[in-house]
């Protein structure tokens, strides 16, 4: 019988030590998101959120092709400009 106590107790343990476990891994990760998720200011004044998640890789931004097309269209003007005011 000691010894079906003795594993008893030791379960139990073994289940308390899980669920404080547990809690402190909750807590870590509640601590990282908070620090993660701040508002940090970048050099050219613009606000940008940090990325969670640990990898530090942020979502790429894709233009779409007519929007591509548009900047292409209107650097070229730019560039004609340019020209035109070297050559006059």
């Amino acid at each position: 019988m000691a010894t079906r106590d003795v594993m008893k107790t030791l379960k139990d343990a073994e289940l308390a030590a899980i669920r404080e476990l547990n809690a402190i891994r909750a807590a870590i990760s509640a601590m990282a998101e908070t620090q993660t998720t701040r508002v940090r200011a970048t050099r050219r004044g613009r606000a940008r959120t940090a990325v969670s998640g640990g990898t530090g890789k942020r979502k790429r931004r894709r233009f779409s092709a007519a929007a591509r097309r548009r900047m292409s269209i209107a650097q070229k003007a730019r560039w004609a400009k340019r020209r035109a005011n070297k050559k006059g």
